[in-house]
């Protein structure tokens, strides 16, 4: 497994971290996966064996059972892991529980550390943007857990790119820490990162760590036209995300994923991991997986090599549109764009019939 430097830090994460949101399944969480400890624990080993020493998890995941599950599969290994946790979506009646306040923040790490069993997170995230919290009180309290040892870095998630960008900005202009990496959603359907966050996201020089890139399940590959998601599944089990933006176009992007697939012998979720993992400005990629099985299947994927035309293929189906003002630097001005907007400059280029 390789390791990259994750934003501008110090800090080594492997290319691929283990998410834990099947981990529990209690709380609201039953339609992602039921893994209880044991099962959990073996996990852990056969990340850690294939060079997965990062763990995402988050206090939202079956309201904290998660965490416990976690804590209790690295018990004893602290040394040897990389631990991420969040805060920011409202758990509970109490009104000061949520949101990115140094209030919900410091309660939060506390709850966390404790079912985790360890005294400090290698990775810290705000897990949703708070517009009702001045954004000094976020970094300043985040800065502080950084000082008091309680996290080593933090970050951001599910941040448009004006907030990420004044976020590191105040940060940096205050003297204080800025986040080194936000966590996006992003997949061979689901493009819309492409637009500011992943640019943003290098430029800023803030990793762009990549969460459900099967799309919640929808990418599974037992899903398609014609084809409903089976009851085992978190898409046939009820599970209310993700948003569609057109239906037709999620089937055709699995189409491709399939035809890809065919050619290396593999299943639609290792062809959509290993082509996100590829995409331009991409850091980490959160793997998750229901069972040993899956698990052992979603590591694999690290090994599939895509060709050019397998990438393009794929990459063609669910292009963004050229929204302006996309339309209009593509049409005019592409050679005036960072090197982290080139790829898609050319790409809208292509979109509006323009032949290069």
């Amino acid at each position: 497994m390789d390791t990259i430097y994750l934003g501008n830090s110090g800090l080594r994460v492997p290319k691929y971290i283990l998410g834990t949101i099947p981990f529990s399944g209690t709380n609201g969480f039953e339609a992602a996966g039921d893994v209880k400890e044991d099962e959990a624990r073996r996990m852990v080993d056969m990340a850690l064996d294939a060079g997965i020493n990062m763990f995402d998890t988050a206090n939202l995941y079956s309201e904290g059972d998660a965490e416990k599950v976690l804590g209790a599969a690295i018990k004893g290994r602290r040394d040897q892991v990389l631990l991420t946790s969040k805060t920011g979506f409202p758990i509970g009646d109490n009104p000061n529980a949520r949101g990115a306040s140094r209030n919900n923040i410091l309660r939060s790490i506390d709850e966390s550390l404790e079912r985790l069993g360890t005294d400090y997170l290698d990775l810290y995230f705000v897990h949703l943007w708070d517009g009702q919290t001045p954004v000094e009180e976020t970094v300043e309290t985040m800065d502080n857990l950084i000082k008091s040892g309680k996290i080593r870095h933090w970050g951001v998630s599910n941040y448009s790119g004006w907030a990420l960008a004044k976020t590191h900005t105040y940060a940096k202009m205050a003297g204080f820490i800025p986040p080194i990496t936000q966590q996006i959603y992003y997949t061979p359907e689901a493009r819309e990162a492409e637009y500011e966050l992943l640019p943003a996201g290098t430029e800023l020089g803030v990793s762009s760590m990549i969460w459900s890139p099967l799309g919640e399940g929808l990418l599974n590959g037992k899903i398609g036209r014609g084809k409903e998601a089976p009851e085992n599944t978190r898409q046939g089990a009820g599970w209310g995300e993700p948003w569609v933006q057109d239906q037709e176009r999620l089937y055709d992007v699995i189409e491709a994923l399939e035809e890809v697939a065919a050619n290396h012998d593999a299943s639609v979720p290792q062809i959509a991991y290993a082509w996100v993992r590829d995409r331009p400005n991409v850091g980490p990629v959160v793997i998750a997986a229901r069972n040993e099985g899956q698990l052992k299947e979603n590591i694999a994927s690290f090994d599939i090599q895509l060709t050019q035309e397998e990438h393009d293929r794929i990459e063609s189906v669910a292009r963004p549109a050229p929204l302006y003002p996309n339309w209009h630097r593509a049409m005019n001005s592409p050679e005036m764009g960072t090197p982290s907007e080139i790829n898609y400059l050319k790409k809208y280029r292509k979109s509006m019939g323009i032949d290069d």
